[in-house]
């Protein structure tokens, strides 16, 4: 469903006159208080499409009640709508309805804090992001009014249910490996250890404005696992984390959005996929084409909330992705400091700081300059090791414990490998040597840990 919204044309030449009235000298000065693009300003007093959010709160600024002036089209349903198109308009409004809950319970705390606040200043800060949010639940709400008329059309609706077919049966909870050494770890329940990045990372990461951070260290070293977490852990189910797993890093952590970034995926490596890929993730609208100049407009005048992405393997994408050159890098610098009042931030995970990435690939661009956090891995602390190993669903002995200890030197992926091949050794009853195993499953990672002698 479209979430656009324009002014009915019997009211375009009449609404010039209220800019005025309500102390703005020009579209310029409204546009700068709402901290919103001047096309959009513009767009909004010719008549043209903008996003519903925007809509409402221009109408909200020059007291206008935006239901009265909007022109309401709803996009034409064609005859005939498969199952699957009906039953993916039901999950968006699911998804919706989802997040008018949450902005509504927002926006009874914020009123509550009002109402007791004394402090002129922080009152009036109060005030603004009560409107702010009220436009937002009104924005939603909109959209949810088209989505139910959609979905109650008779011929519409009768059609569907005639196709429906019962659900699938749920397939059965499979088994999950507690030792995992393959792939990247995106379950934050089998994730351990780096406390300090952690809160380093999520103090940047809960305040205005966001800041930006790199995760610096070897290959397998688990700065993949580190960037899955941080998207992970402030909204996993707390029945799905280990028994006193902190996970409140975030005071609302419903607002922020992440946005995961491989850039060993190749479709990553077009600029023009990229972006579009960003939009879709943001629940933004996807233009065509999707270059540069137009996404830079829908996220500045669109990202309200704080956002959060992270760049996995970014040294493949300076190396390997001509498209995303200086000027790409360069862009997204500006967007982050100066277009999205502070509500946007990079993570980025690379082997090497992010000037001597930029310099040895190449590349010139500032962005790799605003970097103002490092957290360089390492092993894991003593303590965060044994908490992994007791993680065992069959408890080792202490010898086995000391051991593992001692040949991981307390490296993530060494320790891993060696509590698996326990583990196996005892689920299987076997008898024979499983030290040698593990000695020899660790073999083609010696660097690792010859590296940390190093450190």
């Amino acid at each position: 469903m479209a979430r656009s919204l324009r002014i009915a044309l019997q009211h375009i030449a009449t609404i010039q006159s209220v800019l005025k009235e309500n102390g703005y000298p020009s579209q310029q000065a409204l546009a700068v208080e709402l901290k919103i693009s001047l096309s959009t300003v513009k767009n909004f007093f010719s008549g043209q499409f903008i996003d519903c959010l925007n809509f409402i709160r221009i109408s909200q600024k020059l007291n206008l009640e935006w239901r009265a002036i909007a022109h309401r089209e709803l996009e034409t349903q064609p005859q005939g709508l498969s199952a699957e198109q009906y039953y993916r308009l039901e999950k968006k409004r699911d998804t919706l309805q989802q997040e008018w809950n949450i902005r509504t319970e927002k926006v009874g705390r914020i009123r509550e804090s009002l109402a007791i606040e004394t402090n002129a200043a922080e009152k009036f800060k109060l005030g603004q992001t009560l409107l702010y949010d009220e436009a937002e639940v009104e924005c939603l709400e909109h959209e949810l009014s088209e989505i139910e008329a959609a979905l109650e059309s008779p011929p519409l609706k009768k059609k569907i249910v005639e196709k429906k077919q019962p659900p699938p049966p749920k397939p059965k909870t499979e088994e999950t490996s507690p030792f995992i050494t393959g792939s990247p770890i995106t379950h934050p329940r089998y994730f351990f250890g780096r406390q300090k990045e952690l809160k380093r990372l999520f103090d940047l990461l809960k305040r205005y404005p966001l800041q930006n951070a790199a995760i610096i260290g070897k290959r397998r070293i688990g700065k993949t696992s580190l960037l899955h977490y941080l998207k992970n852990i402030t909204t996993t189910p707390l029945e799905q984390l280990r028994s006193g797993q902190k996970y409140d890093w975030l005071p609302h952590p419903e607002n922020h959005k992440w946005i995961f970034v491989d850039f060993q995926d190749p479709r990553m490596a077009g600029r023009e996929r990229l972006l579009s890929y960003i939009l879709e993730c943001l629940s933004l609208k996807v233009p065509t084409p999707c270059n540069l100049d137009y996404f830079m407009d829908i996220v500045s005048d669109n990202l309200h909330s704080p956002t959060v992405i992270l760049l996995d393997e970014i040294g493949v994408g300076l190396q390997r992705c001509p498209e995303l050159d200086d000027g790409f890098w360069e862009s997204l610098r500006s967007l982050a400091t100066n277009h999205t009042s502070g509500n946007l931030a990079f993570v980025l995970a690379t082997h090497e700081s992010p000037i001597e990435l930029a310099r040895n690939t190449g590349h010139s661009s500032p962005f790799f300059n605003i970097f103002g956090y490092t957290a360089t891995l390492g092993a894991l602390t003593e303590t965060e090791a044994r908490e992994l190993i007791a993680s065992s669903p069959i408890i080792f002995a202490k010898e086995d414990v000391e051991w593992i200890l001692q040949q991981s030197q307390c490296l993530p992926l060494l320790l891993q490998i060696l509590c698996r091949e326990r583990l196996f050794n005892l689920e299987d009853g076997e008898t024979d040597d499983w030290c040698e195993e593990g000695l020899r499953q660790i073999k083609p990672f010696a660097h690792l840990l010859e590296r940390n002698r190093e450190r």
